[in-house]
């Protein structure tokens, strides 16, 4: 089994290099780099699409575990691209990206998303774990997966779909979104994908060398707090927004949706 693990982690690489290579081709004509979240979400269908197609594990459990990735996958890879990438300007963080950098910015925004390649490779292990497992039967932990997903996935999607309403009113450029989930969390979009990659997690489990499959979620997390997540959006938003996104940490909860800090002391 291992060496078809990584067999299969092989080929899903070679499919996802070739895909951000093609991307980042595109953006050295754009000068727009935010393509790059497109294609990592996109890669990560894709990837459980190959597996789902290559391996040989229980049909039902494929086919389940495919459905929520590239329900997932698809959904914020066109969400990314057409609300942050087509008729938009490049995205802060990239724009902070190409000013620290400088010079060779085409060999280094290839390295960039060649480790978004990489990165989403390295996240598939669920999809791939699941896709190999024989059991004839699925499991309850496969069925609590399922359920976190769920929750996760309408979570993500309604935070999601505020923030944009939010922003396409000309009316709130340079305010900070408070509608919905955001009134509750400064970055409600990352902690439900972050239960969401849980919730992967907890599918795999459930199979042969599942355990490996519980890297995806740390690595998100370390992705969401440490990298590209929430330290780049908070700066890049104190650029923007200024005071009132100070007032807005102040008060709301940075991740997990909470009561309003003057809220709790009031009571």
């Amino acid at each position: 089994m291992t060496a078809q693990i990584f067999t299969l982690l092989g080929s899903g690489w070679m499919l996802v290099l070739l895909l951000m290579t093609i991307l980042w081709a595109i953006q050295l004509g754009t000068e727009n780099a935010g393509i790059v979240d497109f294609g990592w979400a996109l890669g990560l269908a894709l990837l459980a699409l190959w597996y789902c197609l290559t391996a040989e594990g229980f049909l039902p459990r494929r086919l389940l575990i495919t459905a929520m990735a590239m329900t997932w996958g698809l959904r914020l890879a066109f969400f990314l691209l057409l609300t942050r990438y087509v008729g938009q300007a490049e995205e802060g963080r990239y724009r902070e990206l190409r000013r620290r950098w400088q010079t060779h910015l085409g060999l280094k925004f290839f390295i960039f998303f060649q480790a978004q390649a990489l990165l989403a490779v390295v996240l598939s292990l669920p999809f791939l774990l699941a896709s190999l497992n024989p059991a004839p039967r699925l499991a309850a932990l496969e069925w609590l997966g399922f359920g976190l997903w769920l929750v996760a996935y309408a979570g993500e999607t309604t935070a999601d779909g505020q923030l944009h309403r939010f922003k396409s009113n000309p009316e709130n450029r340079g305010k900070t979104c408070r509608a919905g989930w955001w009134n509750y969390s400064r970055h409600p979009n990352y902690f439900f994908e972050s239960l969401i990659w849980v919730a992967y997690a907890l599918f795999a489990l459930a199979s042969p060398l599942g355990w490996l499959a519980l890297s995806a979620p740390v690595l998100i997390l370390l992705a969401i707090f440490k990298v590209t997540g929430i330290p780049a959006t908070e700066a890049q938003a104190l650029r923007s927004k200024g005071q009132d996104y100070r007032e807005y940490q102040r008060t709301t909860s940075m991740f997990i949706p909470w009561l309003k800090k003057n809220l709790r002391s009031a009571s």
